[in-house]
């Protein structure tokens, strides 16, 4: 790693109560809408797909308290990684963070050839990283250093104290709780529905049950749409709700996943009864304001779904890569 004033080494399962405190820590001072907790840390140390020792750096200070980190994540068949990281507010604009993204990039390569081997056709090394427009610092560390932005995304809300929406669902098709024996069926439904979108990879089992398994995830105010004939998921929505970001934000939020439609079922009204559903259980849990974020160029017509069902975009991020 090309700082030297910090001392470097993989991260380790142990490490993960003070690498969330770091994370805290830049929050408080950069106030992202949404930071990893320990709790997602936790689970990122028991990937076995990106194991913390190779996939993930720490640098301490003098005094052994982490004062950055970086990390990168990438399917075994994938064609890009993603790189996180973030560099604590009294260490920054002394290059720490440029000497995290070159060693993102250098993993990211270390990572495409170690999936490469064997193979007739290598993929060539790509990184992805996501900042939202609030974070002007980390673009010009980007563009500084080569990115693009290739992709914006909407985070966009919708108020429940105003008249909810009631869809009915047509002839044949019934909305049912999402229990933990739907958990496969749903996975496979959203591999199949999002195949073609951008950006998209299948989510294996690993991948899917830090979803459903995630400490807020709720599925209680998550359903799925089944034909009733086949039995078949055509439609899901995943809900989940961040106590502390309630807190930190002032208003408590009923947050969308995933929603996704199989293609043989679209133009059914299948996803506006699902958002009209979640609407509905989320007025009952408490909840002030129905959430989720969409791609700005969904090719399904996503954006137009969600305005005229009382959404408004409140933020923007943006994907930024770099072929390696």
């Amino acid at each position: 790693m090309d700082f030297p004033q910090l001392q470097w080494r993989p991260a380790a399962a142990s490490d993960v109560t003070a690498w969330a405190a770091l994370i805290a820590r830049t929050a408080a001072a950069e106030h992202p809408v949404w930071h990893e907790r320990e709790a997602d840390l936790q689970q990122h140390a028991e990937s076995r797909k990106n194991p913390l020792g190779t996939h993930a750096v720490l640098g301490l200070d003098g005094d052994g308290v982490i004062r950055a980190y970086g990390r990168i994540s990438k399917n075994p068949d994938g064609d890009k990684a993603h790189g996180f990281g973030c560099v604590d507010p009294a260490w920054q604009r002394r290059g720490v963070g440029a000497a995290l993204l070159g060693w993102l990039e250098e993993s990211t390569r270390q990572r495409f050839a170690d999936d490469a081997a064997g193979t007739a056709a290598p993929l060539v090394p790509r990184l992805r990283i996501g900042t939202e427009q609030q974070h002007a610092h980390q673009a010009r560390l980007l563009k500084s250093a080569g990115y693009t932005v290739v992709r914006y995304f909407n985070e966009m809300h919708r108020s429940l104290d105003q008249p909810l929406p009631s869809k009915v669902l047509g002839a044949g098709l019934m909305l049912d709780v999402l229990t933990a024996e739907r958990h496969e069926q749903v996975r496979l439904a959203h591999n199949e529905t999002f195949r073609d979108h951008w950006g998209s990879e299948p989510r294996d089992e690993d991948s899917w049950s830090f979803t459903v398994n995630h400490p807020h995830a709720r599925p209680d105010l998550s359903m799925v749409v089944v034909d009733a004939a086949s039995g078949t998921v055509a439609g899901y929505q995943l809900a989940s709700h961040d106590p502390d970001l309630a807190a930190r934000r002032g208003f408590r939020e009923g947050y969308t996943e995933l929603l996704g439609v199989r293609r043989e079922y679209r133009g059914r009204g299948i996803a506006q009864a699902l958002l009209s559903d979640a609407m509905h259980r989320f007025t009952a849990a408490g909840m002030d304001v129905a959430s989720l974020d969409v791609d700005s160029e969904n090719p399904t017509g996503a954006l137009a779904l969600y305005t005229g069902m009382g959404y408004r975009a409140v933020n923007t991020s943006m994907a930024w890569d770099k072929p390696l």
